[in-house]
């Protein structure tokens, strides 16, 4: 069985490599998807905790961290929509989806 260590050692390698997505990309189709990749590390957070922490440990079993999870996925599917949403509109704005350039373009 693994423990939370490990859990959180993955959690930490997911938000380190959202976080350098973060911090390098200009597209802003790559910044979601590391946004998207931020999040799923906190998601796994919350499942490993749940999973481990002494009051889930009780005699009746706590899905806390995996309710948590849900709100979080519905939450993150709706700011992709939105952002997606966006990103269409600026590219048929400027035909372009780079960051940096939208926003030095008026408009």
């Amino acid at each position: 069985m693994n423990s939370l260590a490990d859990f959180v050692l993955v959690s930490a390698m997911l938000f380190g490599i959202g976080i350098y997505g973060l911090a390098t990309k200009r597209n802003a189709l790559r910044l979601l998807f590391a946004v998207e990749i931020m999040i799923n590390a906190a998601n796994l957070n919350f499942v490993a905790f749940g999973q481990f922490l002494p009051f889930a440990q009780a005699a009746q079993p706590s899905a806390l961290g995996q309710t948590f999870v849900l709100f979080s996925i519905a939450l993150a599917a709706a700011e992709a929509a939105v952002i997606l949403a966006i990103v269409v509109v600026a590219y048929r704005l400027h035909q372009d989806v780079d960051v940096s350039e939208l926003k030095s373009m008026q408009g």
